[in-house]
């Protein structure tokens, strides 16, 4: 068994690339020109695809978001943090609030370019 991470996109082409360069992973074309795919650290693939439209995905708030975690061996978190987010703004996600400090690292919270809430998170 193996699982998948799918999010529903407007350009699954841009969101792959946004993911890509924050993974620092291979964007792959899917199985057609809508459907794209970026390997998930943990296992299995973040699928990224055009709705059809006989089955429209209208965007809409939740609680349900992205975490993208990585780990510091040595050196400032928030200084890795904050890079982070300058790629990530970069790329065309926005941030929705500054980072802060909580006991279990730091952490910044952002929308990727098609409006989805996703955690950028640095643990030492």
């Amino acid at each position: 068994m193996r699982g998948s991470i799918v999010l529903a996109a407007d350009d699954p082409a841009n969101l792959a690339r946004f993911y890509a360069a924050l993974l620092n992973a291979p964007a792959q074309q899917g199985s057609g020109s809508s459907h794209w795919r970026v390997p998930w650290p943990a296992g299995g693939f973040l699928e990224l695809y055009a709705p059809s439209r006989s089955r429209p995905q209208p965007r809409q708030p939740g609680r349900m978001a992205l975490c993208l975690q990585r780990t510091v061996d040595a050196g400032d978190p928030a200084a890795l943090l904050q890079a982070w987010i300058q790629q990530a703004t970069t790329e065309g996600g926005s941030l929705l609030e500054p980072a802060r400090h909580e006991p279990f690292g730091v952490e910044a919270w952002l929308q990727d370019p098609e409006g989805n809430r996703l955690l950028l998170l640095v643990q030492a």
